[in-house]
């Protein structure tokens, strides 16, 4: 199954190290991480979790849940958990779904057969409160994500959300913002951006950004 962005997120219930999850009631009204870990007890994973663990206020402030998902046991996990603790220095914050049947794995196309053949691959799918998919990452299972790029973007898609802006190259919360094309009235123009803006181009208006 071929997910893209826009699309609403197909739902499921899977065991998990926290109880059954079904996603959609789980998720509520916050944004979800949905993260895939090739296998428990692999180094970059072990890392990887630890660092999500570390982030807990930070996903807090965004009203975003965190879920992993590895096609390893309930057992398992709960082995693999007390490592990430030890090695990371953290307290696990977060469910990891026990997907040994790659239900999970199979619904959101996470194995690829090319790349490892039975385990998942490092995806990542940010989930908006719609249930819409906002953000697909696929990373080959050498590499550890970027988890400050994955809150970058979270930052972007929700700001975007709300006002009339893009975010351009690099863009850091607190940078400049781009202002859309289609806007183009000057009234609604000094109404939106009251600091104003800067017209490099007709197409490409640079202001501070509106929630700073």
């Amino acid at each position: 199954m071929t997910l893209r962005l826009g699309d609403i997120a197909p739902d499921f219930t899977q065991e998990s190290t926290e109880g059954p999850i079904s996603l959609h009631s789980w998720a509520g009204s916050s944004w979800v991480l949905l993260f895939s870990h090739p296998a428990d007890f692999t180094p970059v994973c072990t890392t990887e979790l630890g660092f999500t663990a570390k982030l807990k206020d930070e996903f807090a402030k965004r009203n975003v849940k965190a879920l992993a998902v590895s096609v390893d046991s309930l057992e398992s996990h709960r082995g693999w958990i007390s490592d990430i603790e030890d090695t990371q220095d953290v307290t696990l914050n977060f469910p990891i779904l026990a997907d040994a049947d790659r239900k999970v794995a199979t619904l959101y196309d996470m194995i690829h057969p090319n790349s490892l053949a039975n385990l998942t691959v490092r995806t990542v799918f940010v989930i908006d409160p719609s249930r819409k998919i906002r953000l697909t990452l696929t990373y080959p299972a050498s590499t550890g994500r970027n988890f400050q790029e994955i809150l970058r973007v979270i930052d972007s898609l929700q700001l975007t959300d709300e006002y009339k802006v893009a975010t351009p190259a690099n863009w850091r919360n607190g940078d400049d913002v781009v202002i859309v094309p289609s806007l183009q009235e000057e009234e609604e123009l000094k109404r939106r951006f009251p600091r104003g803006y800067r017209a490099l181009r007709p197409y490409l208006r640079l202001t501070p950004q509106p929630n700073r």
